[in-house]
C-alpha cells in the first residue's frame, strides 16, 4: 500500500515542503518529497549533490515532526545548507538548540501544543556537529488530525531574503524597546551575540537637533541571546560606562556618513577598551574575539547617529567585507524605524504627563477620592484622551468629572486638556452640570469646524463626558452625561448598580441631532461609593458592554468602608484590566462623607423688611452654641445681614439662609428666587447705605453665586 499521504489528509509536515517549494530547485523538492515518507524512494535522497553548487545553495527548506514529548519523530533536513545539523529520530528537539535558547523555545513549543495556535517566523540558531551554528527562520505548527504533535518548519534564509524579512519584522512595533530587540534578533544571523545601545535622548523620546560634543550618554536597549549574564555585564535598561561611548562619540562628530568600526581580535578589543572593568561590562564572554560596531544613522546634513549596533563573534570567524556591507544595509534600512519609535515615545511621554497632571490630588473634608490611570500599551496608536478630575468648588460642594476624547496622541491630548480646564472653570463659576456640558458641546463643535482653522486634521466629534456634583449638606449628587457610560453607585445600605441615565449622542453632534442634557439627582448618604470610569476598564472582546459594567459593579461592591481608597482603586483595575490594553484605563472612586448634622443649619424666611434682623438673631444663637470667637461672629453676622437685605430688595418669594461649619471657617449661603447676578461694580454699592457687596468682599475669603432651578444662591466664606 502506498504510504504517501493524499492531498486531503496531508499533514503540515508534508504541506510545508509543497507551500515553500518555490524556494527549492527541482532536485531539492524531489528530495524533500521523497524523505517526507520514512519509506519513500531512497533514490530521491541520492539526487541531492554531495558537493553543493551555487544553485543547490538555494535549497533552504527543512521540516521536523515532533511527538507530544517534543522528540523528533521524522525529519527532512537533506538540503545541503543543513549539513552538520544532526536531527536524530527519537532524540529531543532541543538538542539542536544552543543551551541558552532551550527554555524559551520549549515554552513556545508547549504553547502551540496546548493551544493549537501557530508561532511563525522566529529567528533561531541551530547547533551543528562541529560547534558552529546555523541561523534559520523557525515556525511551529500543530500537526493535522488525526496525527498528534508538532511540525517545525526551518528556513535557512538567503541573504537578501533575510534582509527583507528582518526589515519587515523590525517595523511592526512603535515601542522603542521592542524595535531594538527585533533589530538585535535580526543581526544575530551575522554573529554570536548582538546588542543595541541607544543615545539616552532617543530612549526617552527627546528631540535630536544638535550634535553634542564629547561623550554621549548611552543606554542598552536590547541584548540577544537572552541568557544569564555575569555580574557587571551591561544588560537591557542599564547605562553604559562613560568611557564606552568613545567610538560612537567620534562617529557622531563626523560630517560624512558614519561607518562600521571593526575590532578584529581579542587583543585589540582589550587594548581599545583599556581597562578590565570595561571588558567585563561590554565583552560577552571569554570566547568573544571580534566585534563590529554599526552606528544607527538618520540621513541628514550632518547625519544624526541614534545609537550603535554591536555584533560579536568568536575566534576563527573574521568579518568579511560583504558581511559588513549587509550589516550596514540592514541597520541603515531600520534606523528610521528606531526614530519613529523615538517620536512615538516622545509623544507618549508628553500626553502621559498631561494626563497625570489632570489626575485629582485630594478629596477634602467632605469626600474621599482616589484615581488610577493606566495608559495604553506603548505600541498602540498612542496615549488616548481619557481624563478624570475631582476638585472642591468654592461653595463647599465637590465636582467629579470623567471624559473620553476621541482618538489618540497630541490632538486628543490638546482637546482633553482644553475640555478639562473649561469644565473646571465653568463649574467653579456656579454653572450646573448640564449647563457645563452645553458649553463643552459647543467647544467640540467649534474645534471640528474646518473654517475656524482649529481642526488641524483632528476631529473630537463623539467625545464623551460625565459630570457629577456632590452636595455634602443635602447628601445628594447632581449628574449629567454626554454619551458616557453610567457611573456605578454603591450605597451603604442598598444594592449596588449603575446610575440610570438616558443615552445621549455625545459632544459635538450635528445640530439636528442635539438633545438637551438631562439632570439626574440621587441620594448619596455618608458611606456611599461612586465609581466613574472610561470604557477601557469594562470593554472586553469576550463580553458585552453591559456584562463589563456588571463585572465592575460586583468588583466595586467588594470595597469595604474601612478599605483605603487608593489601594482599593488599584486592586479594582488590576482585577478588571490585569494587563495593558489597546485603550487607556481610567477609574475614579469617590466615597461620600458629608457634613455632620450638627455642623449645618438652614432657615426659611419670608422676604419682608425684618428678614435681615430675624436672620441675625438665628445665626447669633447658633454661633454662640458653636463657641465661635467674637471677631469671626461679628463678621458672619454682618455678611448675613448684607446678603439677606440684598435678597429682600432685589428678589421675590421666600429666602433661604444656610450656615455651614467647615474645617477652616464658616460658609454662609443666602438663596432667593431672583435671577439677577450680584456684581461688584466700580462704585461698588448696591444699596442706599453704600455698603452692599463691598462689605461682603472685605470680610470674606471668597464669595460667589451658583444657580438653582428656582433662582440663585449667594455664598460667602469667612475664616475662623
Amino acid at each position: 500500500m502506498d504510504s504517501t499521504p493524499s492531498s486531503s489528509s496531508a499533514s503540515p509536515f508534508d504541506m510545508v515542503s509543497s507551500a515553500l517549494g518555490q524556494y527549492m530547485p527541482r532536485e531539492g523538492a524531489a528530495a524533500a518529497a521523497g524523505s517526507a515518507d520514512p519509506q519513500g524512494d531512497s533514490a530521491a535522497r541520492r539526487r541531492v549533490p554531495a558537493d553543493p553548487t551555487p544553485d543547490s545553495q538555494e535549497q533552504i527548506l527543512g521540516a521536523v515532526n515532533l511527538d507530544r514529548d517534543l522528540r523528533i519523530s521524522r525529519c527532512n533536513l537533506d538540503a545541503p545548507v543543513f549539513a552538520g545539523v544532526e536531527a536524530v529520530t527519537g532524540s529531543p528537539f532541543v538538542d539542536l538548540l544552543p543551551p541558552w535558547d532551550v527554555p524559551t523555545v520549549t515554552r513556545r513549543l508547549r504553547q502551540v501544543l496546548e493551544t493549537g495556535e501557530p508561532h511563525v517566523a522566529r529567528v533561531q540558531r541551530l547547533r551543528r556537529g562541529d560547534g558552529s551554528e546555523l541561523v534559520v527562520s523557525m515556525s511551529i505548527l500543530a500537526a493535522a488530525a488525526p496525527q498528534e504533535g508538532l511540525t517545525v518548519s526551518l528556513i535557512a534564509m538567503a541573504r537578501r531574503l533575510h534582509l527583507y524579512a528582518a526589515e519587515t519584522a523590525i517595523g511592526t512595533s512603535l515601542d522603542i524597546g521592542e524595535t531594538a530587540q527585533s533589530l538585535a534578533e535580526s543581526l544575530l544571523a551575522w554573529g554570536d551575540v548582538t546588542a543595541i545601545d541607544l543615545d539616552f535622548a532617543v530612549w526617552t523620546g527627546e528631540m535630536l537637533t544638535e550634535q553634542p560634543q564629547g561623550r554621549i550618554h548611552l543606554r542598552r536597549a536590547a541584548l540577544v541571546p537572552d541568557r544569564a549574564w555575569p555580574d557587571g555585564y551591561v544588560t537591557p535598561g542599564d547605562d553604559l560606562p562613560g568611557d564606552a561611548s568613545r567610538l560612537l562619540s567620534q562617529a557622531r562628530r563626523r560630517d560624512d556618513a558614519a561607518q562600521a568600526i571593526v575590532i578584529p581580535d581579542r587583543e585589540a578589543i582589550e587594548r581599545v577598551l583599556g581597562s578590565p572593568r570595561l571588558v567585563r561590562a561590554l565583552v560577552p564572554g571569554d570566547q568573544a574575539a571580534a566585534v563590529a560596531c554599526i552606528p544607527l544613522v538618520l540621513d541628514g546634513a550632518p547625519p544624526v547617529v541614534l545609537g550603535v549596533a554591536e555584533v560579536w563573534r568568536r575566534a576563527g570567524r573574521p568579518f568579511e567585507d560583504s558581511e559588513l556591507f549587509d550589516l550596514q544595509e540592514l541597520v541603515a534600512r531600520t534606523s528610521h524605524h528606531v526614530d519613529l519609535a523615538r517620536q512615538h515615545q516622545r509623544e507618549h511621554t508628553q500626553v502621559l504627563a498631561l494626563q497625570r497632571r489632570l489626575l485629582p490630588r485630594s478629596g477634602g473634608d467632605t469626600i474621599e477620592t482616589a484615581s488610577v490611570y493606566q495608559p495604553a500599551t506603548p505600541d498602540s496608536a498612542g496615549v488616548g484622551g481619557d481624563w478624570v478630575n475631582s476638585f472642591p468648588l468654592p461653595d463647599g460642594r465637590t465636582a467629579l468629572v470623567v471624559g473620553d476624547v476621541v482618538g489618540h496622541g497630541l490632538g486628543a491630548a490638546a482637546t482633553m486638556g482644553q475640555l478639562s480646564m473649561e469644565a473646571r472653570a465653568l463649574l467653579s463659576a456656579g454653572l450646573a452640570p448640564d449647563e457645563v456640558l452645553e458649553h463643552l458641546d459647543e467647544t467640540v463643535a467649534l474645534l471640528d469646524d474646518a473654517e475656524s482653522g482649529l481642526a488641524a486634521g483632528y476631529s473630537a466629534l463623539g467625545s464623551t463626558c460625565c459630570i457629577a456634583v456632590y452636595d455634602p449638606v443635602s447628601h445628594r449628587v447632581t449628574l449629567s452625561s454626554a454619551g458616557h457610560l453610567p457611573p456605578v453607585l454603591v450605597p451603604p445600605d442598598g444594592p449596588a448598580g449603575p446610575v440610570a441615565i438616558r443615552p445621549h449622542p455625545g459632544l459635538g453632534a450635528e445640530f439636528a441631532l442635539r438633545e438637551p442634557f438631562d439632570v439626574h439627582a440621587f441620594a448619596a448618604p455618608p458611606g456611599s461609593l461612586l465609581a466613574l470610569y472610561t470604557d477601557g476598564l469594562v470593554e472586553d472582546k469576550a463580553l458585552s458592554i453591559d456584562e463589563g459594567i456588571d463585572r465592575l459593579t460586583d468588583a466595586v461592591s467588594t470595597v469595604h468602608p474601612w478599605d483605603a481608597l487608593p489601594q482599593a482603586a488599584r486592586r479594582l483595575v488590576s482585577t478588571l484590566a490585569p494587563v495593558h490594553r489597546r485603550d487607556d484605563v481610567t477609574l475614579l472612586l469617590a466615597r461620600m462623607i458629608g457634613y455632620r448634622k450638627g455642623d449645618t443649619a438652614t432657615w426659611r424666611l419670608p422676604a419682608r423688611g425684618d428678614a435681615a434682623a430675624r436672620a441675625r438673631t438665628l445665626v447669633a444663637a447658633l454661633l454662640e452654641q458653636w463657641r465661635i470667637r467674637d471677631l469671626t461672629r461679628d463678621s458672619v453676622l454682618l455678611v448675613v445681614d448684607e446678603l439677606v437685605a440684598n435678597a429682600v430688595r432685589f428678589a421675590e418669594g421666600p429666602i433661604t439662609v444656610r450656615l455651614i461649619r467647615t474645617g477652616d471657617g464658616l460658609l454662609c449661603e443666602v438663596g432667593d428666587t431672583g435671577n439677577g447676578r450680584p456684581r461688584l461694580g466700580q462704585g461698588g454699592l448696591l444699596d442706599d447705605g453704600g455698603r452692599g457687596l463691598h462689605v461682603v468682599h472685605g470680610l470674606t475669603t471668597r464669595w460667589g453665586v451658583r444657580w438653582t432651578d428656582t433662582g440663585k444662591v449667594v455664598w460667602a466664606s469667612v475664616a475662623r
